[in-house]
Parts: structure tokens; C-alpha cells; sequence
């Protein structure tokens, strides 16, 4: 019972973390911002995002495969598949603004240039959805832990 508790507290504690990450990302993503240090703060949340997905991902699966109801009960139920497609869904949107972070810095090492307005709106709107996609995870968890 205490593994149990000790990888659910690991998993919650990612998932809080996660969201940190990319409400700060996201918050610093504006275009009227946007100076050299917003861009080398970007990309430096956005590697820490990326370590806590990881990690968000590995207590996961340490409850997949150690927790009390075990693997055969998870994949078992429907909401754990519509939860880990979610999470795939919202890992692969991460990948445009991941890849838009390192092209700024990489630029802003390089010439010294910031990105355009256009490019740093575009980038907010794919933070935005992954923000809002983070809490319908939650919500099926929810019920999910109530039976459903």
C-alpha cells in the first residue's frame, strides 16, 4: 500500500509540475514579450517541460506495472486508453512549439533576431490547446476513479 501511495504522490506531483511548465511558457509566449531573454527562458521551461513529460510518463507506467489493481485492470478500462491517448495527443502538440523555441534560440545566437509576431502567435495558440487539453485528463481520471 505505501509503493502505491508513494507512485500515485510521484504521479500528482508531475502532473502539477507539468502544469507549471507550460502555464509559464505559455505566459511568456507574446509576441509585445518577446526579447532575448524571453527567448532563452522558453527554451530553457521548454526542456524542463519536456524532462517532466518524461517523468509524468515513467510514474505512469510505475503505476501500470507495480500499483495494487495492476496492468490487467488498467488496460481493462476504456477511460485509461482515452487518458493515454490525450497524453500522446498533447505530447505530439509539443513538438511545433518544442521545435519553435530552439529555432528562436538558435537564431538569436546566431544574428540576434526574435521571431515575428505571427510565428510567436502561432505557437501560443498550440500551448493553448495543449493547456486546455491537460485538465480533460483530469476530469476523465476523476471519473475514472469513481468507476465509470
Amino acid at each position: 500500500m505505501t509503493l502505491e501511495a508513494v507512485l500515485a504522490a510521484l504521479h500528482i506531483v508531475a502532473i502539477l509540475t507539468l502544469v507549471v511548465f507550460l502555464t509559464s511558457e505559455t505566459a511568456l509566449c507574446r509576441s509585445e514579450w518577446m526579447n532575448a531573454a524571453v527567448v532563452q527562458r522558453l527554451a530553457r521551461l521548454d526542456l524542463i517541460y519536456g524532462i517532466v513529460a518524461a517523468v509524468l510518463l515513467l510514474t505512469g507506467v510505475a503505476r501500470l506495472v507495480w500499483g495494487a489493481k495492476g496492468m490487467g485492470w488498467y488496460v481493462g478500462q476504456p477511460l485509461f486508453h482515452l487518458k493515454v491517448t490525450l497524453f500522446v495527443l498533447v505530447a505530439l502538440m509539443s513538438i511545433k512549439p518544442t521545435l519553435a523555441f530552439r529555432r528562436w534560440a538558435k537564431a538569436l545566437q546566431a544574428d540576434g533576431s526574435l521571431p515575428q509576431e505571427g510565428e510567436v502567435r502561432a505557437t501560443r495558440r498550440w500551448l493553448m490547446w495543449q493547456s486546455h487539453l491537460i485538465p480533460v485528463m483530469a476530469v476523465i481520471a476523476v471519473f475514472w476513479a469513481r468507476g465509470w
